[in-house]
């Protein structure tokens, strides 16, 4: 592997801050903010502004789309049996 050609991968922490959530993990994103995590170290923080914790397919508030209405609809239309 070539020395300085890939990106620096670090330890950061990304907060969802609609859901007061926070996970650690390891990426090559920057910040200029830091945080103290749990364990008493300080890392760069990223917000992001949707997670697991508050996308609506991983928290089941996602909308289902009413399929049976369309298909009776395209019955009418073309004559279905």
């Amino acid at each position: 592997m070539q020395q300085d050609k890939h990106p620096d991968y670090h330890p950061v922490v990304f907060r969802d801050r609609t859901a007061g959530y926070a996970f650690l993990t390891r990426s090559t994103a920057t910040s200029g903010e830091h945080i103290e995590w749990d364990d008493g170290e300080t890392y760069p923080v990223v917000d992001v502004e949707i997670s697991s914790e508050s996308h609506p397919f991983y928290t089941g508030k996602a909308r289902t789309v009413d399929s049976e209405g369309r298909v009776a609809r395209f019955e009418r239309r073309y004559g279905g049996s």
